[in-house]
């Protein structure tokens, strides 16, 4: 067995099955090494490569990037946008979200690929909620927890929606498809949808699971200050008397991807299984995809 295959099952958990011990887990990523993408209209794009794997290979640069909505970018930032020189653009925003926000505004060249991810009715209830002014009923949909119970069953939901496991398998096949050029994927704030397919692609790819969720995670760092303003933003215009509500609705949180994983190992017993099951990848493509992004040691 070739040391990307080992590599990859390592990876995807199959060693569960095979009975061999996973390395220690590399130190992850400080959120200020990963390589931002500088725009004024998106804070959230980023190059997925310059992690190391299990094995010592490297992501490589500029072949998978991940984004919050590119609907307000400025003439400069289209600019920006076409020095990646990206093939396609994955947009994972229901109707409702491109409708509110605006279709991407992208360079000549890559393709858009519309393929909704539902959010299981989360930017609905927000401008719901924001919507009604009225802080009793924005403590009844907010408070006491249910803004973080409601954002469990978002994640809960790339797990068990059968669409949703269908538009991430379609993403993954593009990544490992060099036809398609470097491809970016993004959802409005490009942290739940867009994190869910950037962490399983780096695990697949044979990054440690600490690296991994650091990357995750580091969407509260890129999008603090932009989701202050806006909570500031909705108390000033008297939307909102309490926009702490809606903190969780922000924020990327471990317990909500412990929550997707947690269905994961209640819906198929474990992440290869939902790879290759649930996602219905084979294991030539998972090797593909490897061999595609990760340049070996």
């Amino acid at each position: 067995m070739s040391l990307s295959r080992r590599a990859l099952l390592t990876a995807t958990g199959a060693t569960l099955v095979l009975g061999a011990a996973p390395p220690a887990p590399a130190r992850p990523r400080a959120a200020d090494a990963i390589r931002r993408i500088p725009l004024q209209g998106a804070v959230n794009v980023r190059d997925l490569g310059g992690y190391r794997t299990y094995d010592g290979a490297l992501v490589r640069h500029g072949l998978a990037y991940r984004g919050d909505h590119l609907g307000k970018l400025t003439d400069a930032d289209v600019t920006a946008l076409a020095g990646l020189r990206l093939g396609t653009v994955v947009d994972l925003r229901i109707p409702l979200e491109v409708w509110y926000d605006g279709a991407d505004r992208l360079p000549a060249g890559p393709v858009p690929v519309a393929r909704p991810v539902t959010d299981h009715g989360l930017f609905g209830q927000l401008l719901a909620a924001i919507g009604s002014r009225d802080p009793v009923r924005q403590e009844e949909m907010l408070g006491g927890g249910r803004a973080a119970a409601f954002m469990r069953e978002v994640y809960r939901t790339f797990v068990t929606e059968t669409a949703n496991r269908a538009a991430l398998a379609a993403t993954l096949r593009d990544l490992a498809d060099p036809r398609r050029g470097p491809l970016l994927v993004h959802c409005t704030s490009g942290k739940d949808r867009t994190g869910w397919t950037s962490w399983l692609l780096l695990t697949l790819l044979g990054v440690p699971e600490a690296a991994a969720r650091a990357d995750y995670l580091a969407s509260n760092t890129f999008r603090a200050a932009y989701d202050a303003r806006l909570r500031e933003g909705l108390k000033q215009g008297g939307l909102m008397q309490n926009p702490e509500l809606i903190v969780p609705l922000q924020e990327v949180r471990a317990e909500y991807l412990d929550t997707a994983l947690d269905q994961v190992r209640a819906s198929y017993g474990s992440l290869f299984r939902y790879v290759s099951v649930g996602l219905g990848l084979e294991l030539r493509e998972l090797v593909a995809l490897r061999e595609r992004l990760v340049a070996d040691a």
